[in-house]
């Protein structure tokens, strides 16, 4: 499951509707929308996601944050390191190879010290 398939079961069981009542309602088949929330399609286009908020009348902020959640929902990542050093070829390449053993606590340590990277002058 992804971040953003998460967060439209979540919507949508609030709202009390089924994946096909969903997407009878925003225009996609039932089978497009069980495989966007189960992580199994790649991250959703703009006008998916305006059709989304719309449906679920989703205010300005949390469509941000909606929006925001689809940007980091692609199941199927790839990550370019032609010209960089070779030890960050080699750190996504050992990423790649164990994301699927990291535990929860390991990939929230690894938010934090990314994030942390991010704004090195920031307390956090």
């Amino acid at each position: 499951m992804t971040p953003f398939g998460e967060a439209v079961r979540r919507l949508r069981r609030q709202k009390g509707v089924s994946q096909k009542q969903m997407a009878a309602a925003i225009g996609v088949s039932p089978a497009y929308l069980s495989a966007l929330e189960h992580g199994k399609r790649g991250a959703p286009s703009f006008e998916f996601l305006q059709r989304v908020a719309g449906y679920f009348n989703v205010i300005w902020d949390d469509a941000d944050a909606l929006f925001g959640l689809a940007a980091l929902s692609d199941p199927k990542v790839v990550l370019d390191t032609s010209g960089l050093p070779a030890t960050h070829t080699a750190f996504a390449n050992r990423l790649a190879g164990r994301i699927r053993s990291l535990s929860g606590e390991t990939i929230r340590i690894l938010e934090d010290v990314l994030e942390k990277a991010r704004f090195p002058d920031k307390e956090l």
